[in-house]
């Protein structure tokens, strides 16, 4: 039976017509996401409109109910699963609004339009826009924005935040907020478009965004780089980073990780490789293989054992085959792996790698280790099945010290999933207790009832 109270089901039946659900069958599907965390919501409504979420949230603050807004679920920490009976908002059908300006290099698009849309629409007029979550098929960019996704291009273009020029938005107090300019330049008023991207559905509810694009460039090229060692790879990912042609794409893989793959692909990797670099660079025609060629010669040291580069598009698919077959392969393996997206400064990616090696040994927990180098971006995975004590006890001391290890090289606990529920234990060990108070501050100043999602409220 619907958990909320009577009168609000008939609110919001008459707010929302066919686009709700109240059955338990139906509103459980929607109190997860891609963590391994579930709450049974109270109802589920879809948005096809910004007035129906101002409606909504007027309804929450007065009847005192909390909400949880989402996208398509395919966030991994936990931020879009409700409070146990708490109405859950999707936002996923509000796709309507997809337009390109291309005299303004823009795009003014509704929460609910997939990545992939926005994709394909911008680059028939020429264009892309930079964050490309690895989910882009089916994420939606309010999900995109709410957790300030990025992906593989951000090495080279930036995040959402580097990315968006305004927000139309809904407050938890239910006011209409829009932040932002259409121009690429403007200081009017504080950068409220920025606070809002990756706040994680905490302050304000987004219905539509301006999006700035990038023109396609006429050129890539793909490389791929195979070490002896993993310390050479990542001492090859500092000094491609340290040079003048940026790579829009620098990702690794550790020996772990190609072993992995190995188990499963013929690879054609010579059998001492312990560390893969895939290298893009994007640029003009005219000194395309110029930049490549500088790229293939910075990431040779000597511990590399070769640098290929794709001269066509089935080359350029075999060199990727092995990345792209890594998370087959740990769904396979690991299907309850704990998945984190560490970050620390390029220079410091050489101590990251050993330390990891070395807390992988200590607790006896394989650790898989990939991801965007070029940002700092690793993602570290902690082979564990949860459901046994003893490894679950040791996966959570060993999650601590990767925490420790990464604070302590002057990175950051989240380079692009998230805190979420799933970090937010850990939030005291990265901000101070100045900066929490201030950003309780300013989410009371946003949501004074408390209304959006309260889980993720600052500990």
């Amino acid at each position: 039976m619907p958990s909320l109270p009577r009168q609000v089901l008939r609110k919001l039946r008459t707010l929302f017509d066919g686009d709700l659900l109240v059955e338990p069958a139906e509103r459980w599907t929607y109190g997860y996401d891609n963590s391994r965390l579930h709450a049974l919501p109270g109802a589920v409504c879809f948005a096809r409109e910004h007035t129906q979420i101002v409606e909504l949230l007027r309804l929450c603050n007065r009847e005192g109910l909390t909400l949880t807004p989402r996208g398509r679920g395919t966030g991994t920490t936990g931020a879009a699963v409700p409070a146990a009976g708490s109405i859950v908002l999707s936002l996923e059908r509000m796709d309507e609004t997809l337009h390109i300006d291309a005299d303004d290099r823009l795009a003014v698009v509704s929460p609910g339009v997939t990545n992939q849309a926005l994709q394909q629409a911008a680059g028939e007029q020429g264009f892309f826009w930079p964050p490309d979550p690895t989910s882009a098929a089916v994420c939606t960019i309010g999900g995109n924005l709410a957790y300030n996704s990025a992906g593989p291009r951000a090495v080279k273009y930036g995040t959402p935040r580097e990315n968006t020029l305004g927000l139309l938005a809904v407050t938890g107090a239910g006011e209409t907020l829009r932040t932002g300019t259409r121009t690429s330049k403007g200081v009017v008023g504080y950068d409220l478009t920025r606070m809002l991207i990756g706040s994680e559905g905490t302050l304000a509810i987004i219905t539509e965004a301006t999006l700035k694009l990038t023109p396609r460039p006429e050129a890539r090229r793909t490389l791929q780089a195979i070490y002896r060692d993993i310390r050479s790879a990542a001492e090859a990912v500092s000094a491609l980073m340290a040079q003048p042609v940026t790579p829009c794409t620098l990702e690794f893989m550790d020996g772990q990780a190609i072993e992995m793959v190995r188990r499963h692909s013929d690879l054609g990797l010579p059998p001492e490789t312990r560390a893969l670099l895939m290298i893009e660079v994007d640029g003009s025609e005219a000194a395309i293989d110029t930049d490549a060629d500088t790229l293939r010669r910075v990431a040779r040291n000597p511990g590399c054992l070769a640098v290929e580069l794709a001269r066509d598009p089935t080359e350029v698919a075999h060199l990727w085959h092995t990345r792209k077959a890594l998370s087959p392969a740990l769904r396979n393996i690991a299907p309850k792996k704990i998945n984190e997206d560490v970050a620390v400064p390029v220079s410091r990616l050489p101590a990251l790698i050993t330390g990891l090696e070395t807390l992988s040994q200590k607790h006896g927990i394989p650790i898989v280790n990939f991801g965007h180098a070029g940002n700092g971006n690793i993602h570290v995975n902690l082979l564990i099945d949860p459901d046994d004590p003893r490894q679950a006890d040791a996966a959570d001391t060993c999650l601590d010290a990767v925490f420790t290890l990464v604070l302590e090289l002057g990175g950051t606990l989240s380079g692009e999933h998230g805190i979420g529920r799933i970090k937010q234990a850990f939030l005291y060990r990265e901000l101070s207790s100045e900066a929490l108070r201030l950003m309780t501050a300013i989410r009371r100043q946003f949501d004074p009832g408390g209304v959006l999602n309260p889980e993720l409220a600052p500990q």
